[in-house]
Formats: structure tokens, sequence, C-alpha cells
């Protein structure tokens, strides 16, 4: 009967019944509206006006201090505040003011209350906003975007918004008269490839715009000023959702008498695996944030599960935030605040907020599980049974330590200790139980003094522990931000799955440069700018965002183009004999390192009489359009000024082509060739490896895309290693990681594998993307 009462009064106030039954699920929100509709009526009576309550659902909605809903009410009641502007400058009023008493006086200059806007007014500020945009108008008539002559409102902060919008209209249609045939037309757009991504901008910009990494904004200008709408140090409280208590103006200024009002991040990892492109974004995201606003960033690995992490992970994280080119302001761990950690907790069970559980791992799954039975046990037990934890009384899962609270995704009574008898690799044997990420992450935030904590969207179900824990303790609580996370399609980066890729010999292990750990990118050859510079392409966002690989490859282009140095390979080599060599020994050629600008330096590689082509740069019965070597058809040798034409065909037993004879000449002395094509001379063996897409399929973990595992998925042309290829006497002296572009053919990187005699190389990506990628 409660919920039909609540219902009819719900729709009363101008909600549809959808929307009302929708907000009767929602039992906070349900209270907060009853409560705000009670109190108007005492002023109204039984019967509120449509805009009346709509504002009221507009508050109970929105307001968090839940102590100002009466203050607010009376003044919607009372008709001082009824607009929806007015209405928002109220929120962010209170939200600015968490202190007792409200200054009534400057709270209804700044919400524009006994501001009247006059019909006049709004007419004068339209046709205004029109006469500036009027030349623009004429010409596109109805094509033209309307928002943009809604401009009046920033000039009559508080007029309604409808109320403009229908001046808008009236004024346009008066300027234009009605529609014609030619304005009901859709506009043209530019057709475009579709892209699954959630980052529509992003498609934008980088595919129908063709952007460059020199276009793009860069990371810094993103993090930098009104790109994003985050507080101010100190300024906590300002945030929508941040919830005030009575300590919290005097922890704040504590927390600026440390910091100084300094902007402060971290990146937390779980030293349990290697970082992937996602993680990518987190690292310019944190260290991006804080380096553009003059602040420092924590390294802070979240080391409370000694059963996965491994000294190993360690390593690689600290090398991959170095190779991305940031340094931590310092390198933390969850463990150096284990015994503050735990006082915590003992004060939090002393507090009535926590208790000890008996409750299984299986119990504890999913949202909609029973209340713990021990949930009311006394204080006094709970801090008993804790200890014993701590002394190693209890075998693993026998008991926890749960928080009294109730999570946004509805987890009821989170975790925070839980018995684990692994040693741990910084603490040893000290201790038999560790805190959860629930418990852990919020805290070590206020250990450090975090102003801004980013975490991906996943997190946000977490917030409301996040501040609730800060507060129950009463500690400075930081803020939590949330962003979208990145994902690439033909790609998977779950920890596990790699795991079995490397168990499987799908991959060799997790810097196998088919994968897109950072570790597997940076062996591949893919420079850390271009990695830096594809995040600042995507942006930070808050929709996940889905991007395909080959725009994270134009980045690589962009920067090898400008880095990498030229050099001459050939994958599948023929033999070539210049019959009339030009002089008695063989020639050094001076090649530049760079074609389109000499000025960065040569190179120097020997051209003798017995040259190396690729096989596929010659065709006995070549087809239509072939351009390269073939009877008849000469072709110039790169960098040598000479053109060389076929003159004999050597073939071996089987009628394979073995060699080939031919002739030279100036190729200044005669017609110029149809192409010119790389070569080389007196060259050094190398094992060179081709690199395809791991999976065949966008999304191999959707189980309707690929039904069979994205193990059924795999590509099994991923690889093709060339174990003979040549290449020039100039990248002899290479090492590991050294880039080259070998021309006509891609970008290439020395793999570690390479050793004295034998250089090994990853082709990085190929010169122009393939056509045949989607």
């Amino acid at each position: 009967m409660a919920a039909l009462d609540s219902l009819s009064l719900f729709t009363s106030l101008g909600l549809s019944e959808q929307k009302a039954r929708e907000t009767l699920k929602n039992s906070a929100l349900s209270a907060q509206l009853r409560e705000a509709a009670t109190q108007a009526q005492q002023t109204l009576g039984s019967t509120i006006d449509k805009a009346t309550g709509i504002l009221l659902y507009g508050l109970a909605s929105r307001l968090r201090d839940t102590r100002r809903l009466s203050f607010l009410v009376s003044y919607i009641a009372s008709k001082k505040i009824h607009t929806e502007p007015q209405l928002s400058a109220a929120l962010e009023y209170v939200r600015s003011h968490p202190l007792d008493p409200i200054d009534t006086v400057d709270f209804e200059r700044e919400c524009g209350v006994g501001v009247i806007v006059t019909p006049e007014q709004i007419e004068e500020a339209v046709e205004a906003a029109i006469n500036r945009h009027r030349p623009q108008l004429l010409v596109e008539r109805y094509h033209f975007n309307m928002g943009l002559l809604m401009e009046a409102r920033a000039v009559l902060k508080w007029a309604d918004g409808k109320m403009i919008k229908n001046e808008v209209d009236m004024q346009v249609l008066h300027l234009l008269g009605p529609k014609l045939e030619a304005d009901l037309e859709k506009k043209f757009k530019v057709a475009k490839a579709r892209l699954e991504e959630t980052d529509r901008r992003t498609a934008k910009d980088v595919v129908e715009n063709g952007e460059t990494a020199d276009q793009t904004l860069s990371l810094m200008e993103q993090l930098r000023g009104e790109a994003l709408k985050f507080h101010k140090p100190g300024e906590n409280y300002k945030t929508p959702g941040y919830v005030v208590t009575p300590h919290t103006m005097n922890l704040l200024k504590q927390h600026l008498e440390i910091t100084g009002g300094q902007v402060r991040t971290r990146f937390p990892p779980e030293p349990n695996g290697i970082l992937h492109i996602g993680h990518a974004k987190a690292i310019n995201f944190n260290f991006g944030y804080a380096k553009a606003n003059n602040g420092i960033c924590f390294l802070r690995f979240d080391d409370t599960n000694p059963e996965k992490e491994e000294a190993k992970f360690f390593t690689a994280i600290c090398d991959m935030v170095a190779w991305l080119g940031y340094t931590p302001y310092k390198v933390t761990y969850a463990s150096d605040y284990f015994d503050q950690l735990y006082a915590w907790a003992v004060e939090l069970i002393r507090r009535g907020l926590a208790y000890v559980c008996h409750q299984r791992g299986e119990e504890l799954k999913g949202h909609n599980t029973l209340p713990s039975p021990w949930r009311d046990r006394p204080m006094e037990e709970s801090l008993l049974l804790f200890e014993a934890m701590r002394k190693g009384k209890f075998s693993e899962g026998e008991a926890t330590l749960r928080m009294k609270l109730v999570m946004e995704d509805g987890k009821m009574d989170p975790v925070a200790y839980r018995v684990k008898y692994t040693p741990h690799h910084r603490t040893g044997d000290k201790w038999c139980i560790y805190p959860t990420y629930d418990y852990t992450h919020c805290l070590c935030d206020s250990i450090e003094h975090i102003t801004h904590s980013l975490c991906t969207k996943e997190f946000q179900a977490r917030r409301s522990s996040y501040f609730w824990l800060c507060n129950a303790l009463d500690v400075y609580c930081p803020v939590q931000w949330e962003y979208g996370r990145l994902n690439l399609h033909y790609a998977v980066v779950s920890k596990r799955k790699i795991l079995q890729l490397v168990a499987t010999g799908a991959v060799r292990d997790w810097d196998d440069p088919r994968l897109f750990t950072l570790t597997a990118l940076r062996r591949r050859g893919f420079p850390p700018e271009a990695i830096n510079n594809f995040c600042a392409r995507v942006g930070v966002t808050v929709a996940q965002t889905t991007m395909e690989p080959h725009l994270l490859e134009a980045c690589v282009r962009d920067v090898l183009n400008d880095t990498a140095p030229r050099a001459m390979a050939v994958l599948e080599s023929l033999r070539v004999i210049i019959t009339n060599f030009p002089a008695a020994k063989s020639l050094d050629i001076q090649v530049p390192n760079f074609p389109a600008d000499e000025t960065k330096g040569f190179h120097q590689v020997p051209f003798a009489p017995i040259v190396f082509i690729e096989r596929t740069d010659f065709k006995e019965e070549p087809e239509p359009g072939f351009k390269r070597l073939a009877w008849g058809q000469p072709v110039g040798l790169r960098h040598t000024g000479y053109v060389i034409e076929l003159q004999h065909v050597v073939k071996g037993p089987s009628g394979c082509v073995e060699s080939l004879e031919v002739t030279c000449r100036r190729a200044d002395a005669g017609e110029k060739p149809k192409a010119f094509i790389h070569w080389v001379s007196q060259p050094l063996m190398c094992e060179v490896r081709l690199y395809e897409r791991l999976f065949q399929h966008k999304n191999p973990e959707d189980p309707t895309e690929v039904p069979g595992g994205f193990l059924s998925d795999l590509n099994l042309a991923s690889l093709h290693v060339v174990d003979a290829a040549l290449v020039d006497c100039s990248v002899a002296l290479a090492k590991p990681f050294d880039k080259f572009q070998f021309e006509r053919l891609g970008y290439f990187s020395v793999d570690p594998d390479s050793h004295q005699g034998k250089l090994v190389f990853n082709r990085t990506v190929t010169l122009k993307e393939d056509p045949g990628k989607v």
C-alpha cells in the first residue's frame, strides 16, 4: 500500500509512471523525494504544480548533504528558486559551503533569488545572438547548428531555458520563413568506416580527420586547465557525491598544511603480472595529470596478495614506467603501511563498524547474499577473534574481518582482512592476515595525502566504500575519480589468459611481440613516444574505449618515420651478377640515413659485382602493371645511380631460378626506369620475424563471436620466421631495441635474442597500413 501511495505521490509531482516506478526501486532516493514533497506540501497544500515537482525531484536526486534538504525545499516551495539554473546553483552552493550556518544573503545572490528576467530581455539577447550568426544562418538555413543561438543563456544566467528556446524558434522562423524542401534533406556527410568504439570523438579525430600526433592535443594540454573539471587540492568537498562530516574541513586544512596545495596522484599496480596497453593510459593519466599541474605521482605497489606476487613483476613494472618516460616521486608499497592498516582495523571494530565473520568464500559471492549471522556479535568478541586471526589461530577461509556497509553494486559488508599463510616477499612471515583492495586502497591514498585517486570505471562501485571507510576512521578522505578503460580489438590482456597462451605454447612469454603487454610492444619495437601519443589521441574519457590496433600502429609509424634510420634488407633473396660492373673492385655507396633530410647524415654500404634483390622484384613472365625487373624492362638500384638490365636467367635442375645475369649503365645515360628497387651486396645474414595478428576475430573473448573460446581463435600464421634474410652491413653494430626502416619493407627492431654473428629483427609495422585491415 505504501508503494502505491508513493507511486501516486510521485506521478502527481509530474514524473511519468515509468520514471516513478524506477524511482521506487531506489530506496534512498524515494525516501528523500517523499520527505521533500511532504515538506513542500506544508507550504503549498496537497497539490504541487508540475514545475515545482520536477525541481523537487531534481533536488532529491542530486542532493548529497541531507542536512540541507529542508532549507532548499523552503526556497523551492516559496518559488524563490523556480528554475533549473537556480537549483543547480543552489546545490553547488551548499556543496561548497558545508559548514553551518549558511549566509542566506550570499546564498540568494549566488542563486539569483529575486532576479526577474523579462520577456523583453530574452527577446533582445536572442536577437543579438542571431545577428552575430546571421550571414552563416542565411546560407545554411535550417542546417545551421541552432544550438549556437542558445548562447543567450550565458547572458541571461537565470532565464528559463525553455523560454529562450521558444524565442529562438520564433525569431528563426521570422527570419527564414517556413522550411523548404531543401531544408528537409539530410545534410551530406563524408562517408566513413563504422568504428566499433565507444569513444566517438576519438574515432572522428583519428580516422575521419586523419590527425597526426602533432595535430592532436598533447596529453599535457588535455590534463591542464579546463580540460578536466577536477577539484582543486583542499576543495574535495566541492566534488559531487563527496561525503562531508563534522571533521572534514579540519582534516582538509591539515592536508593542505602537509601538501602545500600540491596535486598528488598515484599509479597503484598489483605486482602479479606484466603491464599492458591499458596500463599505459593509466600511467599517462596519473603521471601526466600530476606533471601538468606541477604535482607529484607515487608508484605504489598494491602488494596485498602474496600468493600471486613475484619479484620479476616489480622490476618489470618499474622498467615500463621509466620506459614510458616517467619518474615516480617515490616508490611505495601497501606493505609499508601494514602496521597502521592493522591498527585502523582494530579501531573500526571498536567503533562497531567491523566484525569477524565465519562465512566461507562461496557464501560471500554475489550481490544478494544473506546478512552474516555474526554481523551483530559483540565488539569485544570481534576484537579477541581478530587478534586470534593475527596470531594464526584460524585456518585460511575460516575467518574474515568484514566492514558494515552496502556498496553501490549491492555488495554487502565487503571483506577487509583474510587469512593467508603465504610468506610475503617484503614482510616475510610477520603477517598471516592481509588486507583486501577495498580496505587498503583508500587508506593508503589517505596516508600519502593523494589529492586525485584516478581509477578505471569498474571501480566506481567501490566509491561509496572509499568515502565511507575514510570517514568511519576520521582520516583525510581523498577524491576518487573514474575514467574509461582503454581496450584494443584482436587482443587479450587478462593475466590469466596470457598465462594460458604461454602454457599452451601459443606465445613464448609475456613479452612475445604478438601480445599487447608493454614488454611485448617494446620488444616488437614500438617506441614509448608512440604509445604516449596514442594515449593522447584516445584522450581521457569516461566512456570505455575499444580501439583498432592499426590506430596504434599509425602512431608508431609517425614516430619511426622521423627516428628510424634507413637500411636495406632482402627477405627472400635472388642472386644477381652484374657482368659489366664498372669498377675493378667494389664501390662504396653513400646512403642517407633519412632521404628526406640529408642533414641527418649518411652511412656507407658496399656495391659489388654480385648483389641480392628480393625474389619478388623479378618476373620472368610479368603480369600487366608489373614495373620491376623483367625481360626488356630494366630497373634502377636505389642510391647507386645505376640501372640494371636482364641478360640471362640461370635455373637449377628443378627449373627454379637460381640467379640472374645483368648489365648495368648509369641512370642518366638513358631512359629513366619505371622503378627503383632495394638491394644488398656483401651482406650480413640475419633472422627476421614477421608478425601478424594473434587472433582472427575482433573480440576473441566474446562467446557470441568465438563460441569455442579465445584459444580456438588463434591465427596460426601470426608468426613467420625468415631464417636467412640478408641485411646491409651498416647495421652490424646494432644493439637490442635499435630500430631501422628497411627500405620498401617496413620498420624493424633488433630483438634481444640477437647474438655475436647473428642479428635477429622483429618487424614492428609495415610501411603503410594494410588496406585489408578493418
